[in-house]
């Protein structure tokens, strides 16, 4: 477990995971959030994000943290594992709701509301981007270590077992 993608709904707790994670493994963490918006709340060009991902890519340890559909295959090709936090809908949006207001190391500035846009992506995740998630996984599970986390109990046990390495 040296190239570690973490993806799922946003509110489901990934970076959460992630910096846990990376705090436990001393694998270096990247938040995707980090790299494509700037923190006058833009984002950068798609030319610059993928040139970004690229070398985070190139080197030999590293946990990614984001969803970005669009380069999810390339970073699937690259993982050796993944964790797909497949949460219910209401954990995901009591997720973002607490974070609200709060600093946090994935976001270049802190949300002060609950975006209604946002919130309906959430709302659509598991009908518009989980099915194509799970057909990435199911194309790559003969070569890739694919963890799926069904709750938050789920994280912690598996926490508590890389802990006791």
């Amino acid at each position: 477990m040296l190239k570690i993608i973490i993806i799922g709904c946003p509110g489901s707790g990934k970076s959460t995971f992630a910096r846990k994670l990376s705090k436990h493994t001393n694998i270096p963490l990247y938040y995707l959030d980090m790299l494509w918006h700037k923190p006058n709340k833009t984002t950068i060009s798609r030319n610059e994000f993928d040139y970004n991902l690229n070398k985070i890519l190139q080197k030999d340890r590293w946990i990614i943290d984001g969803n970005y559909q669009r380069t999810l295959e390339i970073r699937i090709k690259k993982c050796d594992t993944i964790f797909l936090l497949d949460f219910p809908l209401n954990i995901c949006l009591s997720g973002v709701q607490t974070r609200i207001g709060k600093k946090r190391a994935d976001m270049p500035w802190i949300e002060t509301e609950f975006n209604e846009e946002f919130k309906q992506y959430i709302i659509d995740f598991s009908d518009k981007n989980l099915p194509q998630i799970y057909k990435l996984l199911n194309k790559y599970k003969n070569n890739k270590n694919i963890i799926i986390f069904k709750s938050r109990v789920d994280i912690n046990n598996f926490l508590k077992s890389v802990s006791n390495f």
